[in-house]
């Protein structure tokens, strides 16, 4: 065996030791549980948010630039918690929304809402998400609009069309965004 040749095997192979599975989990209610006890402060959750990204296959990962790790992610890693709007209403309106980690989304073409129409754990008819930042591939980072800022929406809602087809949403920079099944 070369010299080159054992470097790339244990470069490949300090690649594989790192890549392993965290004991972190985030709960379905945005908590992030370390080795079973809830993550309280808030910085480091910030922190860990920001190394946070998910792959083409739609599994999570915390990363940074010396190792990497498989997180599990019970439903989205995120909470909106909060709503804010700007402007008139209709198409002129912005609407905002903060996360649990305090990180202000203004609602558009590149952080839409998206709701999980047919998604069989549902205890309503749709799961509403907000897509905060991409990942690799067609899994988006995506955090769960909480039932509050859901009502929040809805008060806000208009007649309007999807595909040729009505339904109501809700307007954020001059873009459309259905929050009932199109018919």
């Amino acid at each position: 065996m070369t010299l080159e040749h054992a470097s790339k095997t244990a470069s490949a192979d300090s690649q594989a030791c790192t890549a392993r599975r965290l004991p972190f989990v985030i709960r379905r209610d945005g908590t992030w549980v370390y080795r079973g006890s809830p993550v309280k402060r808030k910085a480091m959750l910030c922190l860990f948010s920001s190394m946070l990204v998910r792959d083409a296959e739609g599994r999570y990962w915390l990363r940074n630039p010396m190792e990497e790790g498989l997180i599990e992610v019970e439903d989205a890693p995120f909470i909106v918690t909060q709503l804010d709007f700007k402007g008139c209403c209709g198409r002129q309106q912005t609407l905002c929304m903060r996360t649990n980690m305090d990180e202000l989304i203004c609602i558009g073409a590149d952080h839409p809402i998206m709701c999980d129409w047919d998604r069989p754990d549902s205890e309503c008819a749709a799961v509403p998400y907000l897509h905060v930042r991409d990942g690799e591939g067609k899994h988006p980072i995506r955090a769960r609009i909480s039932r509050s800022v859901y009502f929040e929406l809805a008060a806000l809602a208009v007649p309007g069309h999807v595909n040729g087809q009505p339904c109501l949403g809700v307007w954020s920079r001059d873009h459309f965004f259905p929050l009932s099944r199109p018919v």
